[in-house]
């Protein structure tokens, strides 16, 4: 692996980080920052800076209006582009709308692609992903999937229950996992406003940084006509697959960007904040949380950037992303957290972005699937592969 950037690699990362610098970090007290997330009119605002300066979707291709980025350009701009919370709504890939395009561009009809997938890269309309259910349906365990779908001549008829659907408040298209009669598993296509949907409620979580927060959202009686299903019939949970993967590695992108700006912000108070006599950073209980996060971000972006060159390879497994998502999470967490611990009473304040970026960050150790459920699933690999 080569780790210094191209000469287009390194315009285009400081094209970034002077956009979200200059033009987002100063909107994060907007008023419009609600405590379930940013509204659709700040959004759309937000995008309309990112398409001035070249910076809407550039995950996507340039037929739908991206640049196109491999999976490494992806890793440094993600980054810089998590470096605010609002950073990633602005340039349109944010949760779950950046997965679902990855996704849609490798599995849609052309018709489809038209339908959905172009509005959605143009940052004009945003969608959900409807996979999680309460107790007793899917969550860590995809196979206790309770929704279903039933054939009905043309259509297939959608009923069942989700919840923690991100974004669902406000989303123009929803992809539905259901549960054929059979048993496999199908993704659906659906305008939101179709009747038989129903976004029950939103529920109050610790983040606020995604757009329309997190719904649940019921299915009664659905109609969906054959044409809009996501795939081919009963491939749901390989699709899946096909979306999980990369963006379990854009969330670690993203997040490294936020656990870098906590890490700034703590660095500087530990400059210049005097106790004893001398500067915190001069007293090794601090000195030495700032070299371990030092350490933890370095070890982050390592497993990151191998990941994504691997995946730029054509040979990431679930296993790379699982290792990584674990790592990833648990490495930013460590640094948000002792950067909170070095601002002090600031820190437990919104004085700084770092108590937002806090509560926003805790719950990545439990999305794209827990990190106790990736160790199960390394483990079994090891103890699989234990040589004689």
């Amino acid at each position: 692996m080569d780790f210094n950037l191209s000469a287009a690699q390194a315009e285009l990362q400081q094209r970034t980080r002077q956009f979200i610098q200059e033009q987002i970090i100063p909107m994060e007290r907007d008023p419009r920052c609600t405590p379930h997330g940013p509204t659709d009119e700040l959004r759309l605002e937000m995008v309309a800076k990112a398409r001035k300066v070249g910076l809407v979707s550039p995950h996507v291709s340039e037929e739908f209006g991206g640049l196109g980025l491999d999976h490494v350009g992806k890793a440094i701009v993600f980054e810089e582009a998590g470096y605010s919370p609002l950073g990633p709504v602005a340039m349109n890939i944010f949760a779950p709308d950046e997965g679902n395009m990855h996704m849609m561009e490798v599995i849609c009809t052309p018709a489809q692609k038209e339908r959905w997938l172009r509005p959605l890269a143009e940052g004009r309309i945003r969608s959900c992903f409807c996979m999680t259910e309460p107790a007793p349906g899917s969550g860590a365990d995809p196979s206790m999937l309770q929704t279903m779908a039933v054939r009905d001549g043309d259509d297939y008829v959608i009923n069942g229950l989700k919840w923690l659907i991100t974004g669902a408040t406000g989303a123009s298209f929803a992809i539905i996992m259901a549960k054929l009669e059979d048993g496999s598993a199908t993704m659906f296509l659906s305008d939101m406003d179709a009747p038989g949907i129903t976004v029950e409620r939103q529920m109050d979580a610790l983040d606020t940084c995604f757009v329309g927060g997190h719904g649940v959202v019921r299915f009664e009686n659905l109609r969906v006509p054959a044409e809009n299903v996501l795939g081919a019939p009963g491939e749901g949970f390989k699709y899946a697959q096909v979306r999980l993967s990369p963006a379990r590695l854009t969330h670690c992108m993203r997040w490294l960007g936020a656990a870098r700006r906590s890490h700034d912000v703590a660095l500087r108070y530990a400059a210049t904040r005097q106790a004893f006599g001398k500067s915190l950073g001069q007293h090794e209980g601090v000195g030495f949380m700032l070299a371990d996060n030092e350490m933890d971000m370095h070890c982050t972006r390592l497993a990151v950037w191998h990941c994504a060159w691997v995946l730029d390879q054509g040979h990431l497994g679930t296993r790379e992303s699982s290792a990584a998502k674990v790592i990833s999470s648990e490495a930013i967490w460590r640094v948000i957290d002792r950067s909170a611990q070095i601002l002090g009473g600031s820190g437990m304040t919104h004085e700084t972005i770092v108590a937002r970026i806090f509560a926003d960050a805790r719950s990545f150790r439990v999305y794209d699937g827990p990190n106790e459920t990736h160790r199960w699933s390394l483990a079994k690999h090891a103890l699989k592969n234990l040589r004689p």
